[in-house]
C-alpha cells in the first residue's frame, strides 16, 4: 500500500541541497495558504456558474487535493518516504487501515458539504421571514453546524473504536464536572438561547435592565448582552442576569409617553391650570395628536397641588425624549407665566407668640443687659424728652469680665430691650 510513495523519491534527487529544499517547501506552503485564503472567493465564483451543491463538492475536492499534494511534495523533497514505509511496517498497517482512512475522510467531507447545504437552506427559508433577525439565523446555523459535526465525529469514532460505551461514560462524567464548575456560564448560554428566540429586545433598541443599566443594545451573543449607555460607556450584562431581571423596552411599540410634573398654588383653579398645561404641550412638534395630551392631579404637596402633564412621542430615543421633555417644561412655564399661575417653591414663614414677647434678636458676640440704674436713667430720659424708645447701654468687656471700680452693676437678664434704636454712643447721662 506504500509502494506509490516511492514515486516521490525523484524529488529528493532533483533538489539535493538544503537551500533548494527550503525554497520548494516555502513555495508549496505559499500555494497552500493562497488556496485556503481564496477558498471563499472561489466558492462564490463557482456558485455563480454552477449549482451550489456542485460548487461545494468541487471546492472540497480542490481543498483536499491541494492539501494532499502539498504534503506529498514536502515528504518527497525531504526524503521522508522511507520513514513512512518503516512506520507502516512497524504498526502493521494494512488495507483495512487505508479503508478506514478513506471512509473517515469521505465522512468529514460529507459533513462539510451538508453543513454548507444547511446554511443555504436556512438562508432561503428564514431569510424571507420578517420575524426572524439576522442574528437568529446565524445562531440557528451555528447550532445545526455543531450538531452535524458532532454526529459525524461519533460515526468516525465508531469506525476506529469498537466499544464507544466507555468513551460515552467518561464524557458523561466529564460533562457533570464541567457543569458543576461552570454552571454560571452554562446558565448564561441557556439564557442566551432563550433571548435569541423569545426576542424581548433587538439590536438598536433602547432598554432598561432592572432599573440599573440603561442604553442602546449593540450586540446580543450567546453569553452576554452589550449595551451602550448614554454616558458613552459599554456595559456588558450576562444573559442570565438579563433573563432573571425586569427589562423595559422603550423602543418596542414605536411610541413613548413623556410626563412632566409641575406644582400649582393652592389658590389656583386646578382645572384651568390643567387645561393651560395640556394646550401648551399639545403645540409641541414632537407631541402626537393621538393619544392626545392629558393632565392628572397626582398629590397634595407641602406648598402645591402636584400635576402630571403627559403627552406621547413617536420613534422614541433618548435624545428625542430629553429634547421633548425640555421643550415641554419651557412651554408650561411660559404658559403659566402668561396666565398668572404661580408655581410655588418651598418657603418658611416664622411667627412669634405674643405672650412670649415676640422675637428676641441678639448678636453672636454682643448681649444687651440692663441694670437697675440704667432703667431709672431710661425712665427719666423718656419723661423729659418724650422719646418713644430708649437705648440700653452697651456694656464693655471690662464690665462683663467683672468690671473696674465705678462700673455699673449687673442687671437682670430676663428683661431684654424690646427694641434697639438710636446711637450706642448716647448712653445714660
Amino acid at each position: 500500500m506504500v509502494e506509490p510513495l516511492t514515486a516521490l523519491d525523484w524529488l529528493a534527487d532533483t533538489f539535493e541541497t538544503t537551500n533548494q529544499r527550503l525554497a520548494v517547501t516555502v513555495v508549496v506552503l505559499a500555494v497552500l495558504a493562497a488556496v485556503l485564503l481564496r477558498a471563499d472567493s472561489m466558492q462564490r465564483w463557482l456558485n455563480r456558474r454552477i449549482r451550489p451543491l456542485y460548487a461545494d463538492v468541487i471546492a472540497a475536492a480542490v481543498f483536499v487535493g491541494t492539501c494532499v499534494l502539498a504534503g506529498a511534495v514536502v515528504i518527497g523533497v525531504w526524503e521522508q518516504t522511507g520513514e513512512l514505509r518503516a512506520l507502516w511496517a512497524e504498526y502493521d498497517l494494512g488495507g483495512d487501515t487505508v479503508a478506514r482512512l478513506l471512509v473517515s475522510a469521505v465522512l468529514l467531507l460529507t459533513a462539510y458539504i451538508v453543513a454548507r447545504f444547511v446554511e443555504r437552506l436556512i438562508a432561503d427559508v428564514l431569510g424571507t421571514a420578517a420575524s426572524v433577525t439576522d442574528h437568529q439565523r446565524e445562531v440557528t446555523y451555528r447550532v445545526s453546524q455543531v450538531v452535524i459535526y458532532a454526529m459525524t465525529l461519533v460515526v468516525v469514532l465508531g469506525i476506529w473504536i469498537d466499544d464507544l460505551g466507555a468513551i460515552f461514560v467518561g464524557a458523561g462524567f466529564l460533562g457533570i464536572v464541567l457543569g458543576m464548575a461552570a454552571r454560571q456560564t452554562l446558565g448564561s448560554l441557556i439564557a442566551g438561547f432563550v433571548l435569541m428566540f423569545s426576542r424581548p429586545f433587538e439590536i438598536g433598541d433602547w432598554i432598561v435592565v432592572d432599573d440599573q443599566h440603561e442604553g442602546i443594545v449593540t450586540d446580543i451573543s450567546i453569553v452576554n448582552t452589550r449595551i451602550k449607555s448614554f454616558d458613552g460607556e459599554y456595559v456588558i450584562v450576562p444573559n442570565d442576569v438579563v433573563g432573571s431581571s425586569a427589562v423595559a423596552n422603550r423602543s418596542r411599540t414605536g411610541r413613548l409617553r413623556v410626563e412632566v410634573e409641575v406644582g400649582v398654588d393652592y389658590d389656583v383653579d386646578v382645572e384651568r391650570a390643567s387645561r393651560i398645561a395640556s394646550e401648551a404641550v399639545a403645540e409641541l412638534d414632537a407631541s402626537l395628536d393621538a393619544p392626545e395630551p392629558g393632565v392628572v392631579s397626582k398629590s397634595f404637596e407641602d406648598s402645591a397641588v402636584l400635576l402630571g402633564v403627559r403627552f406621547w412621542i413617536d420613534n422614541p430615543s433618548a435624545r428625542r425624549f430629553n429634547r421633548s421633555r425640555t421643550e415641554a417644561i419651557h412651554a408650561i412655564k411660559e404658559a403659566f407665566a402668561d396666565a398668572g399661575i404661580k408655581i410655588p417653591f418651598p418657603q418658611r414663614e416664622l411667627a412669634g407668640r405674643a405672650e412670649t414677647g415676640g422675637f428676641r434678636v441678639a448678636g453672636e458676640h454682643l448681649r444687651y443687659e440692663e441694670s437697675e440704674s440704667d432703667s431709672r436713667d431710661v425712665t427719666e430720659t423718656e419723661s423729659t424728652t418724650g422719646s418713644d424708645a430708649a437705648v440700653p447701654p452697651a456694656r464693655s468687656d471690662a464690665t462683663r469680665d467683672g468690671g473696674s471700680p465705678g462700673s455699673h452693676g449687673d442687671g437682670p437678664e430676663d428683661d431684654p430691650p424690646a427694641e434697639v434704636a438710636g446711637d450706642a454712643s448716647g448712653e445714660g447721662e
